[in-house]
């Protein structure tokens, strides 16, 4: 989830919808194709939502979709704790539930935490095993033990200490909806809303995992089937409310997301402002997400796109080196106003595209890396510097 998102979500922030994270809309999934081509190491899936009348969005907004864990993942929890899955658990809301649809639907038994830890750990205060990945002592043992595994390892590690299923709940955090960005706009398709999903599959200690959402969304959202959504408001995130200010975009790998609902937006409203594109990702025949409506686009004179395909040639070439290249071009439309947009990566890609940034803008303006920091606080104060970073 994106900082903005979460900083919204927190605000409780978004548009009035009769729809919610507490009480979903049971959407039927009309399309769910990867788009990424066979031999590429990533599994990048295109889905589109149904809505019902009334349910509306803005690009920029996202998608709240409430997956549940797999059955597979399920069985092997109530294995390894020795349940059979029909005792009876009280859930968040002291309603009576089945261990086996609270291990589905109600708590995280993927992704292990230390407070997992640290919350199994009371259970057993003498046990010397968990006292040794516990306490500020432990951090480090316990974030290493943590790295790739879920709880059916804790519980395999640590059998016989959860003597209750319903301790369980004091163990494992909620499971929460997973926020990803809307890549349609409305008025280009009215009765529904897409999403661009990176499935994340990998094995670590012997076991095949795979993300929550993703792997719900990748395994058992067949075209047909029903997934629970709500839409969430971005208002951080939004085209320029001038149809004539110029865009640069940055959205590298599933980052493209949001920027596909601009340029649907800008299409369908005729916006004479210049739209520029940097996407990125691996291998250009094996990656090159919605490569034919994009390049549809520049034919049009609609779209300036420029790549970076890390893989296609010796050196690795990434978005900020685009950037660099471009960076006459990029002031220039900077200085005509334009907004600067970033969606994707937070920890390697989003910085090294704003220092890309500050570069272009010092070297256009013939100033000093001081100016350049001015410069881009200038944008930030007047929302022409926006990033959707996760």
């Amino acid at each position: 989830m994106s900082e903005v998102l979460e900083q919204e979500a927190k605000a409780g922030a978004g548009h009035a919808q009769k729809y919610t994270r507490n009480n979903p809309y049971h959407s039927n999934v009309n399309v769910n194709v990867q788009i990424t081509a066979e031999g590429s190491e990533k599994e990048t899936r295109h889905v589109e939502l149904a809505l019902e009348e009334g349910m509306t969005y803005t690009p920029g907004d996202a998608v709240g979709i409430i997956p549940e864990n797999r059955p597979s993942a399920v069985e092997d929890v109530l294995k390894a704790l020795g349940y059979k899955g029909d005792e009876r658990v009280l859930d968040h809301y002291k309603v009576e539930i089945s261990l086996e649809e609270a291990l589905r639907n109600r708590l995280t038994t993927g992704k292990l935490s230390r407070g997992a830890i640290t919350q199994m750990a009371k259970l057993a205060p003498e046990h010397e095993g968990l006292k040794g990945l516990t306490g500020p002592d432990n951090r480090a043992k316990a974030e290493d033990y943590c790295w790739g595994r879920e709880f059916v390892d804790l519980a395999t590690d640590f059998p016989g200490v959860v003597t209750d299923p319903q301790q369980l709940f004091n163990i494992l955090p909620r499971l929460t909806p997973r926020m990803y960005s809307i890549s349609s706009s409305q008025k280009a398709h009215p009765d529904s809303v897409h999403t661009t999903v990176r499935v994340i599959r990998y094995e670590a200690h012997g076991r095949d995992r795979q993300g929550v959402a993703s792997g719900h969304l990748g395994d058992r959202s067949e075209i047909g089937t029903t997934m629970p959504i709500f839409l969430h408001s971005n208002n951080n995130f939004r085209l320029p409310e001038n149809s004539e200010t110029p865009v640069i975009m940055i959205g590298p790998g599933t980052g493209i997301a949001p920027f596909r609902a601009f340029l649907e937006e800008r299409q369908v409203e005729g916006a004479k402002g210049k739209n520029w594109l940097f996407f990125g990702e691996q291998r250009s025949k094996l990656d090159f997400l919605y490569q034919d409506q994009l390049e549809g686009m520049v034919k049009d004179g609609f779209l300036t796109l420029h790549t970076a395909f890390s893989r296609d040639q010796h050196n690795k070439v990434y978005v900020q080196d685009r950037i660099s290249e471009n960076a006459k071009a990029v002031y220039e439309l900077l200085e005509q106003g334009a907004y600067f947009y970033v969606c994707g990566d937070a920890t390697r890609m989003a910085k090294d595209v704003e220092l890309a940034l500050l570069d272009a803008i010092a070297q256009g303006s013939n100033g000093t890396l001081e100016h350049a920091n001015e410069y881009l606080a200038s944008m930030k104060k007047q929302k022409r510097y926006q990033r959707d970073v996760y």
